[in-house]
Order: C-alpha cells, then sequence, then structure tokens
C-alpha cells in the first residue's frame, strides 16, 4: 500500500512540474485592445509603456536596415570566399526561401497577436508554454547580441581598412593580442568596436522615434550607393571567374552550408515582429512590411553577389571588406570610397537593426518574470526600456571587445533557425486549436463565428475554405474527390479538444523526427559509403515516411474558424516545410557552433530554474488564487452538502485542461475549491470534491 502511495505522490509532482513548465498565456490577453490609442499596457510597476508611433514605411525600413548592411557588406564576402565560392548566390536563394516560409508564419502570429514586444518569445509562450518560450526568448537575446557585436566589429575592420590598417597594429603594438573565444586563433582586443556599441546604445535609449529617424537615413544612403555598386560593377565584369567549375568549387555541400551561415543575413523580419507593440496599425503594417523586406533584401544580396563574384575571383576577395577592395582591385579607387560611406551607412544601421530588439525581448521576458524584473523598467521621458538597453549594450560591448568577427559570423544563425523554427511549430499548433468563444454544442449553422451564407451556399461536396486555393483551381472538378479520399474534413468542422491534442502531439513529432531525419542524411548517407551509406538511406526513408504520415493526420483534422486580416497560406504544408529547411540549416553549422549554443542554453536554463520559475507572473498569479481559495476552507464544515452544482469545464486551455490530467491525481488530490461567479457578479458558489471515481460519480458539492 505504502509503495503505491509512493508512485500516486511521483505522478502527482511529475504534473505538478508539467503544469509549471507548459502553462500558457492566452491569446485574448495578449490581443492589444481597440481603445489603447496611446500607450501599451503597463508593464508591472512601470508607469508608462512602449510608445506606438512606427509607421509601415519605419518597419520596412527597420527590416531592410537590419539586413542589408552585414549581409550585404561582410557575409557575402566571407561566404564567397571561403564557404561557397560564386555559389552563395544559390545560398541566398535558398536562405532566403527558408526565411519566407518562416516569414508568413511571422505574419500571421504578428496579426493574431498584436502585442509582439517579445517577438517568437511571445509566440512561443501563447501556444507552447513557458520553458519553450523561455528557452526562445535566451535564444534570440543571443542573437541579438551576436548580430550587434559583429555589425560593431564589422565596421571597426571597415574603418580600419580605410586606415590601411593603422588601427589594428596600433592596438597590437600597445595592448597586445588575447587567446580568441572561437578557435583559438590570437585576436587584438577591439576597443573602436566596443566604443561603436556604447554609442549605438546611447542612440537607442533616447527613443525609438529619434532611432527610426536616424534608421531611414542611413538606409537612404545605403540604398544610394547599393545601386551605385550595380551601376559600377558592370564595367568591370569578367566571365572567366565562373567558368572552368569555379561556380561550384565546393560543390553543393558548400552551398548548403553557406544557405546555413546566410540565412541571418536574413533576419530582418524578426525585428519588424518584436516592435510589432509600438506599431500604429500591426494588423497591415506586419505582413506588408515583412513581404517588402524579404523581397528587397533578397534583390541585394545576388545581385551583389554577381558582381562580386565576377569582378575578383572567389579565392581573392578580400575577407574584411569585399565591396571596397573589389574597386580597388580594379584602380577604381573613387568607387572603393564611395563604398565606404555606404559601408559606414549600412553597418551603421544594420548594427542599430541589431540592437534596436534586443532590449525590447530582455524587456518582454523581464515584465512576464522570467528574468529579472527590474529589466522591465521603461523610461517615463523617452518611452523605452532603459534598464535592458544599458544591460544589453554592455554585454554586445564586451563582446565585440573580445571576439573576433570571424567567430561572430560563424555564431550567428543557430538562435535564429532554432526561433524561426518554433515560430512554424505555434502556427501549426494554434491553427487547429478550438477558440475560446466558440460554442461546440451548436450546429454548424447557429454558430456565431460562421458565415451562415456561405454554409447555405455549399453543397455536400464542396469544401470552402474562402478563396479557392491554388490546388484546388489547379484540379477543378477533381479536387472534392481528392478531398474526400484524403479524409480531409468539411468546412464547417471546427477542432474539438480531442483534434487539437492530436494536432499538438503530432506536430511536436513531426519537429523531433525532423531533426533525425536530417541527421541521417547528414551524418550517415552523404558521409557514408557501400552497405552503411544504404543502411542509413533506409532509415532516412522510414523517417520520411512517418514524416508524411504524421502531416496526412494533421491534414486530418478541422482547422480554426477564426478569420485573420492574413493568414500564412498552405496550412500545414508552408508550416511542416519550415521546419524541414530550418532543422537541415540547423545542422549544417559546425559542431563548434552547437558546443557554443549548448553553453548559452545551460547558462539561460539555470536562471530560469533558480528565477524565472518562481518569479513567473503566471507562478505568481496561481499562487495568489490558491492562497485566496484557501482561505474559505475553514468554513466548509458550516456548509451545507446537499447542493450539487452545475459541472462547467470551461472553455479549452489547451496544456491547462483538466482532462489532461492524470486520472490517479484526480481521484487523490485533496478537496480541490472551485468557484464560479453568476452573470450578474452578485453570487458565488464554492464547492469541494471527495472521494469520488474519476468518472465523477459521487461527487459532494457545496454553496456559501
Amino acid at each position: 500500500m505504502s509503495s503505491w502511495l509512493h508512485r500516486v505522490s511521483w505522478a502527482d509532482a511529475w504534473y505538478h512540474v508539467c503544469s509549471r513548465l507548459l502553462r500558457t498565456k492566452p491569446v485574448g490577453a495578449m490581443a492589444r485592445g481597440e481603445g489603447d490609442e496611446d500607450l501599451t499596457e503597463l508593464a508591472g510597476d512601470s508607469p508608462v509603456g512602449l510608445a506606438k508611433v512606427l509607421t509601415t514605411l519605419d518597419l520596412v525600413s527597420l527590416g531592410v536596415g537590419s539586413c542589408v548592411g552585414t549581409g550585404m557588406y561582410v557575409v557575402a564576402g566571407l561566404v564567397a570566399k571561403a564557404v561557397a565560392g560564386p555559389g552563395v548566390i544559390l545560398s541566398f536563394v535558398i536562405a532566403a526561401l527558408a526565411s519566407i516560409l518562416s516569414g508568413v508564419c511571422y505574419a500571421e502570429f504578428g496579426v493574431r497577436v498584436p502585442k509582439t514586444t517579445g517577438s517568437a518569445y511571445t509566440y512561443s509562450y501563447v501556444t507552447v508554454g513557458e520553458f519553450v518560450a523561455f528557452l526562445i526568448g535566451w535564444n534570440l537575446i543571443l542573437e541579438y547580441l551576436i548580430g550587434t557585436a559583429a555589425g560593431a566589429s564589422a565596421l571597426s575592420s571597415m574603418f580600419d581598412s580605410l586606415a590601411n590598417h593603422s588601427i589594428s597594429h596600433y592596438m597590437i603594438t600597445h595592448l597586445g593580442t588575447l587567446r580568441g573565444l572561437g578557435k583559438g586563433e590570437d585576436t587584438f582586443p577591439d576597443l573602436l568596436a566596443m566604443f561603436i556599441v556604447l554609442l549605438v546604445t546611447l542612440i537607442v535609449a533616447v527613443g525609438v522615434r529619434n532611432s527610426v529617424g536616424l534608421n531611414n537615413v542611413l538606409n537612404l544612403v545605403n540604398m544610394v550607393v547599393w545601386v551605385f555598386i550595380i551601376m559600377a560593377g558592370l564595367f568591370f565584369l569578367s566571365a572567366k571567374n565562373w567558368e572552368g567549375g569555379m561556380f561550384l568549387p565546393y560543390g553543393w555541400s558548400g552551398v548548403m552550408q553557406g544557405a546555413a551561415t546566410c540565412f541571418y543575413a536574413f533576419i530582418g523580419f524578426d525585428i519588424i515582429a518584436t516592435t510589432g507593440e509600438e506599431a500604429q496599425n500591426p494588423n497591415t503594417s506586419i505582413p506588408y512590411a515583412i513581404t517588402a523586406s524579404l523581397v528587397t533584401c533578397l534583390s541585394a544580396y545576388v545581385s551583389v553577389s554577381v558582381i562580386l563574384t565576377l569582378m575578383v575571383p572567389y579565392d581573392l576577395i578580400d575577407g574584411s571588406a569585399p565591396l571596397m577592395e573589389m574597386f580597388a582591385v580594379h584602380g577604381f579607387l573613387w568607387g572603393k570610397y564611395t563604398v565606404a560611406v555606404g559601408s559606414i551607412a549600412g553597418l551603421s544601421v544594420s548594427l542599430l537593426g541589431s540592437l534596436f530588439p534586443m532590449p525590447r525581448v530582455i524587456y518582454a521576458m523581464a515584465t512576464d518574470g522570467l528574468l529579472f524584473r527590474p529589466l522591465s523598467h521603461v523610461s517615463a521621458f523617452t518611452h523605452t526600456p532603459a534598464a535592458a538597453c544599458v544591460v544589453s549594450g554592455t554585454l554586445a560591448s564586451i563582446l565585440a571587445l573580445l571576439v573576433s568577427l570571424r567567430d561572430l559570423i560563424e555564431m550567428m544563425s543557430i538562435g535564429t533557425l532554432l526561433a524561426y523554427t518554433l515560430v512554424s511549430v505555434c502556427v501549426l499548433l494554434l491553427r487547429y486549436q478550438p477558440d475560446p468563444e466558440e460554442s461546440e454544442d451548436l450546429p454548424a449553422k447557429d454558430r456565431p463565428d460562421i458565415d451562415r451564407s456561405s454554409l447555405d451556399d455549399a453543397s455536400d461536396g464542396d469544401f470552402h475554405t474562402g478563396p479557392a486555393s491554388p490546388l484546388q483551381r489547379l484540379l477543378g472538378a477533381h479536387y472534392p474527390a481528392l478531398r474526400a479520399r484524403l479524409g480531409v474534413p468539411e468546412s464547417s468542422a471546427r477542432p474539438t479538444a480531442w483534434t487539437g491534442r492530436t494536432v499538438t502531439r503530432c506536430t511536436l513529432a513531426f519537429f523531433f523526427l525532423s531533426f533525425l531525419l536530417w541527421s541521417a542524411v547528414i551524418f550517415g548517407v552523404e558521409r557514408g559509403a557501400g552497405a552503411g551509406a544504404a543502411a542509413w538511406g533506409l532509415t532516412a526513408a522510414l523517417l520520411a515516411a512517418a514524416l508524411a504520415a504524421l502531416l496526412l493526420t494533421v491534414l486530418r483534422q478541422p482547422q480554426s474558424g477564426r478569420s485573420l486580416a492574413y493568414m500564412a497560406p498552405g496550412v500545414p504544408f508552408v508550416p511542416a516545410a519550415a521546419i524541414l529547411v530550418n532543422s537541415y540549416l540547423m545542422l549544417k553549422l559546425s559542431p563548434l557552433t552547437w558546443a557554443r549554443f549548448a553553453v548559452w542554453c545551460a547558462v539561460g536554463l539555470l536562471i530560469y530554474a533558480l528565477y524565472g520559475v518562481r518569479h513567473s507572473s503566471l507562478e505568481v498569479s496561481a499562487r495568489e488564487e490558491e492562497a485566496h481559495a484557501s482561505s474559505y476552507q475553514r468554513f466548509d464544515e458550516h456548509l451545507d452538502d446537499n447542493f450539487d452544482a452545475p459541472e462547467d469545464d470551461g472553455p479549452y486551455r489547451g496544456w491547462a485542461a483538466p482532462h489532461e490530467r492524470d486520472f490517479r491525481y484526480q481521484n487523490h488530490a485533496y478537496d480541490g475549491v472551485a468557484r464560479e461567479e453568476d452573470g450578474s457578479g452578485g453570487s458565488s458558489h464554492f464547492g469541494y470534491q471527495r472521494g469520488g471515481g474519476s468518472d465523477g460519480e459521487g461527487d459532494e458539492r457545496s454553496q456559501f
């Protein structure tokens, strides 16, 4: 008997831990009210909120600026020289494809959850749970931290190149060298990069309006220089640089490895989502800004890569300032200094774009109690998270001082890829969860959220989800038969708690199996030979079949009927493709990058275990509710046990739903107090449960 009770206590403890780690914020609590015109919801004890001043053009400028600077002036040359050669053009296209797949998911979440100060952190908090949200937020901080330090290091290298490397020689002579944090090569302490980060931190802390104004001016200069590079470069092209196998000197493996590095160059839409809470009209601004920034960045990268690799052989490209030196090689010094002006503007705006969202992610996590709450302080003068700005700028300046640009470039992508993958998972989960406001007891024609006219016009053989999809237009009359064969539900069907849990399990399994699939392909098939490669190929085929089965299961579940201003197309196929592409690119990164990533995650988990899990806003609220409920238990002996209160499970609550709880815990949990208020708010019922079975029989309820 004692051993059985011991097992029950372990089950209870396990349920308690899981419920704390997987608790989620309701989507409705994150949405912005219509009456919030001036300030967003206040953060903790802060007397002010973030100012809503960003227009659609500002968001596009932020997105383009955060990408094009480092991506065009640094990443293109580094990847072309050491990873992919002229195939860097294909690397950028592949990275752009992965970004577009994730970008449409970001756009839907930006509309679904307008309060997006924490970007992917907020999204995962709404859907997946607190623990995953902390990991995503922590890795977003790493992403912006590295991006800021890399931008400052690139800017410092550019100034050093203009000064004929006299700055670096001075530093080495007077300060010496130190062992780098990357592959062990000696580097000099880059005081200039540290000073640049501190200066930009001051600009960001002054106020969002001033920061965006400077960003727009620098971005305009950068775009003008981009056009100059294309026009001037046409006079120095040589097709010999692509001949004789020189276009893909490192093969397709180099192209894919380059795509994993180039992916960082498309994080512009991430800053758009991060600053959504400060947008004047996020429902229309966020989708448009994400699309415009991705198209602009892809055009800039491809065009510049073509000019660079046709002007200079890939093995002779200068690693520190490739676009400046490609004109110097041809003796066009006026062009070199013109590009230098654009480099200053582009790298400055890229640095600003990396540093701008980092304090806002820290602010969002501190507001929720997962990081130290003093970091959520918002300045009453500038309406910016001043404490988070100081901390983030200080950390980035130290990183820029100690770590070389080459090491920073290699560390850029992994946090971004993981965040984008989780956003795709979140969209897939939310699309198939029942809406809290839906009444599942009513027939489809009586539900308030369904357009009755569309139901009346639809025949039994038609499947209407708004405008006809490309597949529906392509197949025409064959589409209903294909839909019936695949088991796709009718348009009037709506998700239930059971179908929502089914999609949750399938999506999480799809996420983990995608990493196993690409591990088998990359480390088994690509590197194996003979029978070993064949065995790994069979394993990969079985994993691919399992992924297809999971996707088909998700396809057979009904989607939510909620209509949004923008919705990601091709669900569940587009989010699933984003998960597959991103997981593949993550596994193409170097083992050293994964080692650094593991160390950073370990530090974050330590902070969450010692502070975040106990100071979380959801944890504090749960403790307050428990204390409030326990104050009524002393009066139980005077209550009338003959009244049976009506049972009401309430809306579906995802991970926190009562039916997710183990039945053994239900049978032995002691007298949980429940409160149910009537419509007028004038009366309340308090009850408790004694000794009933798992089927609910034998419950005794009380009225107070």
